[in-house]
Formats: C-alpha cells, structure tokens, sequence
C-alpha cells in the first residue's frame, strides 16, 4: 500500500518536476501534440519516442474525435486518417501501454473532447488513465464549474486536470477558475488550431503575466498559433504547446513517401536546438 501512494505520487509530480526542472533552467517548457495512433499505431509510437527523446518536456496526445470544432485543417486531417483506421479508445490507452514500458518519465496529457471520457464512462476512463500512466487531461469543451467534480475525481486519481482560460475570460471568472486550478492552458487568439498567430506577442504575455499575478505558482500553457517562427517570443513563459506544425509534418512526409518518425526527428520542434533554451 504504501510502494503504490509513492508511485501515485511520483506519477502525479512528473508534470509539475518537468516544469520546475525548466524554470530553475531559466526555460520554458516545450509540450508537443500529436494525434495518437497517427497515421497509424506502430508509426505513432515512433513519433512519440522520437519527440520524447529529442528535447520535449511533455507529450500532448489528441484522442481524435469526429467533431473538432477547435482544431484547424492539419490536426483535423490527423484526426482523419486515425477515425479511418477504425481507432478506438483502448487502442489508444495499448499505445501509452507501450510507450511506458520504455519511458517511464516523460510526462503525458491527453488532450480530448468530453464524449470520449462520457462514452468511456468517467470514472472507467480515469481509471484507465491512472493505471497506463496519463498525468495530466485537457478537455475542450468541458468548462468550469461543469467540469468541478471531474477534476476533483481526476486529483483523487493522481491526474492533474488542466483548466482552459481564453481572451475572452474575465477578470473574475479569470480569479475563481485559476484558484481552483492546478494548471491553466491558456487559448492565445480566438481561432482553431494551426492558423497565423492574430495578435501580437506581447498581448499574450500580458494576459499570462495577469494569471501569474493571481496564483504565481500555477503552471501556465500557453496554445494556439505558437510556431518556429514566433516560439522564441513566448520563452519567459511556463510552456508552450506546438501541434499542427507537426500533423503537418506527418503529412507531408506521408505523401511525399518518407518515414513520418524520422522526418518529425530532423524537424527543430522535436529537438532541444528549437526549444527557448538555446536563445540568446
């Protein structure tokens, strides 16, 4: 009993330890999205050593669904290619199976839409999440307070539930959803994923700099837009997720006859050489 409370919180604290171990380095933590079982389950388990082994704090995993209403052509294309395969829920949960065997530190969050956990059953989905090694969940359309008594359920599991916060918040919603948070992902511009960053950097960063200022020891995501090209702008912050660069790149190579795993390899979003770090 007590060898399993410690593994519980051990598993509980990769997210928060990856975080500080950034913070103490002066960098901002680099989460990379891919759509699991992307294009297909041997391939994705590639893609995901592949990041994991190159320079990425965190895996953010997308369990696809056929209502994206938030994601922009090239995740939805992802998300395609998996619903074409027939790809169900424990075929996901048998890819972070296998993934653990072999990397038992870098930390995971599912990223997914409420329907999947309520058709799963949400105590059952939890569960499963706990037992293959999930540590964090982002669900989309899932808002607070709706969301209240799953995240508690998701705390009691050793799951860090991570709360959205948009442009759009206000400052008093801002206040209740941020102290009753463990960690923010915070919308950057009120579009789907994968389209041209609309507003300009330092905008962003205020509205961080203002979660920060309510609760300065709650970890901040920060999504939507964020790119090679502008991702150096955003490395005073926690974290930064990039996604559709890498659908795409997953696509691109798909077509174009290569091997997605090592194209996603030689590409800067999956290397330490692309992270703030190494910014002057």
């Amino acid at each position: 009993m007590i060898l399993k409370t410690f593994l519980q919180i051990i598993k509980m604290s990769l997210i928060k330890n990856a975080f500080e171990t950034k913070s103490e380095q002066n960098e901002a933590a680099l989460l990379s999205y891919t759509v699991a079982c992307d294009p297909n389950f041997e391939t994705s388990l590639k893609i995901m050593h592949e990041i994991a082994n190159n320079g990425a704090t965190a895996l953010e995993i997308g369990i696809p669904h056929n209502c994206c209403i938030g994601e922009g052509d090239k995740i939805q294309n992802a998300v395609d290619r998996v619903l074409r395969n027939d790809t169900k829920i424990d075929d996901i949960f048998k890819l972070i199976i296998e993934f653990r065997k072999s990397n038992k530190v870098t930390p995971l969050i599912f990223m997914l839409y409420y329907n999947s956990a309520l058709q799963y059953g949400e105590d059952n989905f939890i569960r499963k999440c706990s037992e293959v090694g999930i540590n964090g969940l982002i669900i989309v359309d899932f808002p607070y307070p709706q969301n209240f008594d799953f995240a508690k359920k998701c705390k009691a599991s050793n799951i860090t539930f991570i709360q959205l916060l948009s442009p759009t918040t206000n400052e008093d919603r801002m206040k209740k959803v941020i102290n009753d948070s463990d960690m923010i992902y915070y919308i950057s511009m009120l579009s789907t994923t994968g389209g041209k960053l609309k507003v300009v950097p330092e905008e962003i960063l205020e509205k961080y700099k203002l979660i920060k200022s309510i609760k300065n020891d709650i970890n901040v995501i920060i999504g939507f837009g964020i790119t090679p090209e502008n991702i150096n702008q955003f490395k005073q912050s926690d974290s930064v997720v990039v996604g559709s660069f890498l659908c795409n790149k997953i696509e691109e190579s798909i077509r174009d006859g290569k091997e997605p795993s090592i194209e996603i390899g030689k590409t800067r979003c999956s290397n330490p050489s692309w992270t703030p770090m190494n910014i002057p």
